[in-house]
């Protein structure tokens, strides 16, 4: 099978040839620079100085990833500022310091807000840069001509929840879910709003080529999460429903949503928003085991990530790699419905050899 046709096999729970492959097919399936850059060099690899962000095409090829994406999320007007080469306000006023290579919130804009606060804040303005837009106009054209790899749209949008989390400061939002619900409607409102706007120029746009699109708003912690299930089903998810409606009628395409943690007990108003793909899968959460979540769910999503990111892949030996790789396989990718991922973007502390030696126990896997 080619990628694509493995996919639509993985979508149908179907059986395909294989087990499908990410790494690097998504803005959230990929790796620090480091670790790129020492799995290249382990390899075989030259880096290239001008790659830019994103992982390697050498890379994915070795891989076997069944992806490309296509998109990013939008820099709207008013446009980040750069305080300093490490210090920026983006386009939703919130500051950022980057500290060893990690941007750190250092300044929630609407901290202590009320609703009135809300109604005269400056926000960005829906209107995504029309070069930006051509751009990646033309490269999901030229994948969807190329007819190889499966298309991704990413998100162009951040989600409500993390908005607020990151506007509010997590402290402060999470009050007024509990205290204050008109704040938190008006305030996804608001949110919706914006996210309409850029939906309506994004996907109008890249629509017809797409066979996915992206999103991420992380519901979790590790042991559970962040809200209780009424709490989402009532402040959150009418929200995110909205905006995955607008999308698909704009799109045809399946919706794929990242959120790490422990979300076992948001599966399904999840679902019922209209997300057909779960990613990252981190089952090193608390009752996210593979066995549990493809009994429980394995008819209703698909799969994809599942490979630990916090424990296994940093700490295993390579030669401990292949039992766990052929394991999740058979338990996730049984009857389809499954791609295998790290389960979240692979960090620094992953050993190269690691990485190598779970990708070739991925490809020596026999259903």
């Amino acid at each position: 099978m080619n990628s694509r046709e493995r996919f639509a096999k993985v979508m149908k729970h179907e059986q395909p040839d294989r087990v499908a492959i990410d790494i690097g097919g998504t803005c959230l399936t990929g790796m620090r620079p480091r670790c790129h850059d020492r799995l290249m060099d382990v390899l075989g690899f030259s880096i290239d100085p001008a790659r830019g962000k994103g992982v390697d095409e050498r890379l994915m090829q070795w891989a076997g990833t069944d992806f490309r994406q296509v998109g990013d999320i939008v820099d709207l007007p008013p446009f980040r500022k750069n305080i300093t080469a490490a210090e920026t306000i983006n386009c939703w006023g919130i500051r950022s310091v980057c500290a060893d290579g990690e941007w750190q919130i250092t300044r929630n804009p609407l901290r202590g807000a009320t609703t009135e606060d809300l109604k005269s804040y400056p926000w960005p303005e829906p209107r995504i840069d029309e070069q930006q837009l051509t751009a990646w106009i033309a490269e999901a054209k030229r994948l969807k001509a190329e007819d190889k790899y499966v298309v991704v749209g990413n998100h162009p949008v951040f989600g409500c929840l993390e908005l607020g989390f990151w506007m509010c400061g997590y402290d402060d939002f999470l009050l007024k879910m509990a205290l204050e619900p008109d704040f938190i409607r008006t305030f996804f409102d608001k949110i919706l709003a914006i996210q309409s706007g850029v939906i309506e120029q994004y996907y109008s746009a890249l629509g017809p080529y797409l066979d996915l699109t992206t999103s991420g708003d992380d519901f979790g912690t590790q042991n559970g999460p962040m809200i209780s299930p009424e709490m989402f089903t009532e402040l959150v998810a009418p929200y995110f429903a909205a905006r995955i409606k607008r999308i698909k009628e704009l799109t045809h395409c399946y919706y794929w949503h990242h959120s790490c943690g422990s979300i076992v007990k948001l599966l399904e108003p999840i679902i019922g928003c209209g997300v057909d793909i779960l990613n990252p899968v981190q089952t090193s959460a608390a009752d996210m085991e593979p066995a549990q979540l493809k009994r429980r769910f394995g008819d209703k999503l698909v799969f994809w990530g599942g490979v630990d990111v916090q424990h296994f892949l940093p700490k295993a030996m390579p030669d401990e790699i292949a039992p766990v790789i052929h394991e999740l396989i058979d338990i996730m990718g049984r009857n389809g419905g499954y791609v295998m991922a790290a389960a979240h973007e692979m960090q620094d502390d992953i050993p190269a050899e690691n990485i190598a030696a779970w990708i070739e126990a991925a490809h020596n896997h026999k259903y």
